[in-house]
């Protein structure tokens, strides 16, 4: 499933994650990592958007020209739990369509490092997820970012909102790098290349 879009139309890349310094190495906050890495790209900074209660960054991806897509990466500064309404308000500042949509966010269902992009669908009990569909409704674009499953019956918030463990930093970079790339392919390609070149 695909969405037709208007090819003028900005995007809206949502890294998801908690604000504040003690969760910047969380699990949970690898969708900051990613929405980071692509500003860092695009060579710009974030800056605080007064009316959307997020970060963003204002930008192009893609080659110079007509070729180039117009992205606004944002970095919502409400907590993950309550996510939809600082992307449902850049949503509508910037006139994003929803199918223009992609939140970022770590997946427990997955491997660690395993990426899975997807349009629509369930939150899979992510409340990140559940918050933006309840305000913009389930066909936007996600990009899962294993993390994998706790250990032993270490309870799931504990386990998210603890930093990657030593050995899963090791690859950290690597992984974050290639999911700024699969988001770059899905604004510029569209969701079925952009699959088929990184859902391994």
């Amino acid at each position: 499933m695909d969405v037709t879009t208007d090819a003028g139309a900005p995007w809206l890349v949502a890294g998801l994650g908690n604000p504040g310094p003690e969760y910047a190495a969380n699990r949970h906050n690898v969708g900051f990592m990613v929405a980071d890495l692509l500003a860092e790209r695009i060579g710009a900074r974030f800056k605080r958007h007064g009316k959307a209660q997020s970060q963003v960054v204002e930008g192009r991806i893609g080659p110079p020209g007509p070729a180039g897509r117009r992205v606004v990466l944002a970095k919502p500064m409400s907590f993950m739990n309550v996510s939809g309404g600082p992307v449902t308000a850049l949503r509508d500042f910037y006139k994003v369509p929803v199918g223009n949509v992609v939140a970022v966010h770590d997946e427990l269902d997955i491997d660690y490092g395993v990426l899975r992009l997807k349009l629509g669908g369930g939150d899979n009990g992510h409340n990140g997820l559940k918050s933006i569909t309840k305000s913009l409704g389930p066909d936007y674009h996600r990009v899962r970012f294993g993390i994998g499953r706790p250990p032993g019956r270490m309870p799931v918030a504990d386990f998210v909102l603890r930093d990657f463990s030593s050995t899963e930093r090791k690859e950290l970079d690597y992984f974050v790098d290639r999911a700024a790339d699969a988001v770059e392919a899905l604004v510029i390609e569209g969701l079925e290349r952009a699959q088929s070149t990184y859902n391994s």
